[in-house]
């Protein structure tokens, strides 16, 4: 399977329904082999009453999603209880859309995609303040300190709610292959213990192995990399209002640039659970350094 240049990730198709009457089935491929998958007709339809939560006052300020854990909690928001209900039903509401979509856009990942957190990101991406870390206006692979993976996919569902006609502007980088081999080099071991101790800490979750040590330094070398940055291999990518686009984020080098106010659901998918498992991010480094990668690191 050959992975697609940053001007040719982008796959557009022509869905205008979430559930199973839309047209386009079986694209596994497509997504695993590094496409981002575009439907420019798949809106995320709002109820009455509903735009008024397309405002960043419904965040309680310490985070920069409103974020829905399982059916029933509500994280980051603040409001009446009436109004937070209504809010908590309308991520509801995208989460078990975004469900139907992946269920029919990749039939071979039914009952094993396991879903994550659904949310609303109300925040304008221009001029906000963060560490060159959390930046992701810098291009970069999704791999989290305090979360490790175990090589665990992460397939998200992204839907643009802007109201006054403002793009997601995004970039997207050269194949996973190729990032890879590139910051490989500077790449290195942790020190034994590392991932016992962090676990034992509580500043991860459970035990980092060392795909996730190997994906959290790509992540950081690339956004401190000013001259990769500048000079990679990349494609902007504008999603309009009223578009949705799903995309393995371990997987596809992306920046976000512009936009504000936009839905995602996050899903979980083994490895082993792909339809063709070797062209994952954990089996190409796995390939690149000739060993296991989920020993804890």
């Amino acid at each position: 399977m050959t992975t697609p240049a940053p001007a040719d990730a982008l796959r557009t198709l022509p869905d205008s329904a979430w559930d199973d009457t839309g047209p386009t089935r079986h694209v596994e491929h497509l997504v695993e082999g590094g496409h981002v998958l575009h439907f420019p007709h798949l809106a995320f339809a709002l109820q009455p009453g509903e735009a008024r939560f397309l405002d960043p006052a419904w965040s309680d300020g310490k985070s920069k999603n409103i974020s829905l854990r399982g059916q029933n909690e509500l994280r980051g928001a603040q409001g009446p209880a009436e109004d937070l209900a209504a809010l908590q039903a309308m991520i509801r509401r995208f989460a078990a859309q975004a469900q139907q979509l992946v269920d029919r856009l990749f039939p071979h990942y039914r009952g094993k995609l396991r879903a994550g957190n659904a949310s609303l990101r109300p925040f304008a991406v221009e001029g906000r303040e963060s560490s060159w870390r959390k930046d992701d206006t810098r291009l970069h692979v999704d791999a989290f300190p305090s979360n490790p993976t175990q090589g665990v996919r992460l397939l998200r569902v992204f839907t643009n709610l802007n109201a006054a006609g403002k793009p997601r502007v995004w970039r997207v980088g050269e194949p996973f292959a190729d990032f890879a081999a590139h910051f490989a080099p500077r790449l290195r071991p942790a020190a034994p213990g590392t991932a016992w101790l962090l676990h034992k800490l509580h500043i991860t979750k459970s035990r980092r192995s060392a795909y996730d040590h190997a994906m959290l330094q790509l992540h950081d070398l690339a956004k401190s990399d000013a001259a990769y940055q500048r000079s990679a291999p990349q494609a902007a990518v504008d999603f309009a209002p009223g578009a949705t686009w799903v995309v393995f984020s371990d997987q596809v080098l992306h920046a976000v640039m512009a936009g504000q106010h936009m839905m995602e659901q996050t899903f979980y998918l083994d490895v082993a659970d792909q339809l063709v498992p070797d062209i994952a991010p954990l089996r190409v480094l796995e390939r690149h350094f000739g060993k296991r990668l989920l020993l804890t690191a």
